[in-house]
């Protein structure tokens, strides 16, 4: 039971220092790039798009960034956004790999939303 305890609390302090780096990230100049001209990627499936996203954000899903990254200006600024932000992550990634040099995670679509929205 200890042991269950320990575990539970180290999951959340993980937690709540991502929740943090998060906001952090949020912060950090993101609202500059989008006035700035900066695409909104949101790699969330077609379905959870359609549930609600940023306006103007453009959605291709995580599972299909390998085949249709090609339909992406390698000169452009992109923002990746998913429901959490680790899908957000991957895509950043992958991006950068295909030769892509301005691609920043904004983590959850929502919280970027909200930070734009206070700005």
């Amino acid at each position: 039971m200890k042991n269950l305890l320990i575990f539970c609390g180290v999951i959340l302090l993980i937690y709540v220092v991502y929740r943090v780096y998060q906001y952090q990230t949020l912060d950090d100049g993101l609202d500059k790039l989008i006035k700035n001209g900066a695409v909104i990627l949101d790699v969330r499936t077609e379905r959870e798009f359609e549930t609600g996203h940023i306006a103007g954000s453009q959605n291709i899903s995580l599972g299909n960034i390998r085949e249709r990254y090609t339909e992406l200006d390698p000169d452009k600024t992109y923002i990746t956004v998913c429901s959490h932000g680790l899908r957000s992550v991957k895509v950043e990634s992958i991006l950068k790999e295909k030769g892509f040099k301005k691609v920043y995670n904004g983590g959850a679509w929502s919280d970027l939303q909200k930070s734009l929205e206070q700005k």
